[in-house]
């Protein structure tokens, strides 16, 4: 059966390479975003913000992705306050949320005490960002009535990186591949975030994605 899925926030580069790839394996996939025409390869698209997403508006959906991003100081709670509009309307149903994470709340040591965002070469230019991000994580680990799942990429996100095809899967911690990079393209990302989707479970979990 064909996998419908949605993707808020769609005018964004990751979330148009994960359109595309969603596109390429055969989903139906509906875009939400706020440019008047479509500029995603999705067979479907609303322009509407999130903000003002109904429930109705995401239903019959197996999966939604949340592409959000935001880099003004001004803008950088509705991280948090997107996140939590979103988890409210899919609350109690089957439709699964996964989110395009950040790296910097990825954990740096065993415990799980510090993050990479608390590393002293972590730049300060990124910090309120990751901050936010952090805390939007931090919220929706205390949900318990959505199908949540949290995919943080690696250290450097490339956005005009290769598609290579090949990726390691790991967890909460800062993940290095075999060359010591904590590194990643939108365009490898789009492939572990559709492969979650299609063949994945990690419910409520935080996942994270480097470049093998």
């Amino acid at each position: 059966m064909t996998k419908k899925i949605a993707v808020v926030a769609a005018d964004g580069r990751a979330a148009r390479k994960i359109i595309t790839e969603a596109v390429n394996r055969g989903f139906d996939v509906t875009a939400f975003g706020r440019k008047d025409e479509n500029p995603t390869d999705a067979q479907h698209y609303v322009k509407r913000d999130i903000f003002d997403l109904t429930a109705d508006d995401l239903k019959g959906f197996d999966a939604v992705v949340d592409a959000f991003g935001a880099w003004t100081e001004d803008t950088l709670p509705q991280h948090s306050t997107t996140l939590a509009h979103l988890s409210d309307l899919l609350a109690g149903t089957d439709t699964r949320l996964l989110i395009v994470g950040g790296a910097g709340s990825l954990y740096v040591n065993p415990e799980h005490t510090v993050t990479l965002l608390q590393t002293p070469d972590f730049p300060d230019s990124f910090k309120p960002l990751a901050n936010a991000m952090a805390s939007a994580l931090a919220d929706l680990r205390k949900r318990g009535d959505v199908k949540w799942t949290y995919v943080s990429p690696a250290g450097d996100f490339q956005a005009d990186g290769d598609r290579t095809g090949k990726y390691l899967l790991a967890g909460e911690e800062l993940t290095l591949n075999d060359r010591g990079e904590s590194i990643i393209s939108y365009a490898d990302y789009a492939i572990a975030m559709v492969d979650e989707i299609e063949k994945g479970d990690h419910i409520q979990q935080r996942i994270s994605v480097v470049r093998a």
